[in-house]
């Protein structure tokens, strides 16, 4: 039941259908969404749009339901450019996007239990847990019509002052969301059989 909700709300556009005809289906979403390096900045995001977005986030699994994913939105044209300066070469690539968003999850959460780690891998289960709450973001994000970037490369220290993000919290990404200017090409995967072993 939880699955089928939340492939629901994968799926489900809220008015704003991008590239989409009609509401897509789940394989329209995998196989159209991409990497995206080149918005339209004449195309703006509201505020509505992007909790409707965050929302979907919360159906993501996480280590005994900690939840331990927080996003900081930056949506005002200040805090948008703000963020771009901190992204590095990126920032060429995402001078069109009306909304930045950081990723960063809380440690000693996930991974732990009664405050003890559980074992060898630690907080990167919290890391492991982000990974998720994010990619549900994307998927939904390419349902409602919008694209994204997902971006290593920022200045942790930089973004934590501008949105006063505590220390406990250790800062992941940076998630570019607008509109693509142009169509992205689609890049090579690897032959199943090369990551999959079956036994």
């Amino acid at each position: 039941m939880g699955a089928a909700v939340a492939l629901f709300m994968l799926t489900s556009c809220s008015g704003n259908s991008g590239n989409f005809a009609s509401a897509p289906s789940f394989d329209d979403v995998l196989s159209s969404r991409r990497s995206v390096r080149s918005y339209d900045a004449t195309k703006k995001i509201s505020e509505e749009e992007v909790r409707e977005l965050l929302t979907a986030t919360q159906e993501a699994p996480s280590w005994a339901n900690q939840q331990p994913t927080k996003y900081y939105v930056a949506i005002s044209p200040d805090k948008v450019a703000a963020v771009q300066d901190l992204v590095g070469m990126n920032k060429d690539r995402i001078a069109g996007t009306p909304v930045l968003i950081v990723s960063t999850f809380e440690r000693g959460k996930s991974g732990f239990f009664q405050g003890n780690q559980t074992n060898e891998i630690g907080d990167g289960w919290g890391a492991y847990d982000n990974g998720l709450s994010n990619c549900y973001l994307i998927l939904k994000a390419r349902a409602m019509g919008f694209d994204t970037l997902i971006m290593g490369m920022r200045d942790a220290s930089q973004l934590r002052q501008l949105f006063t993000i505590p220390e406990s919290e250790t800062v992941m990404a940076v998630i570019a969301l607008g509109y693509r200017d142009g169509e992205p090409t689609r890049p090579n995967r690897r032959p199943l059989d090369e990551i999959v072993s079956f036994y």
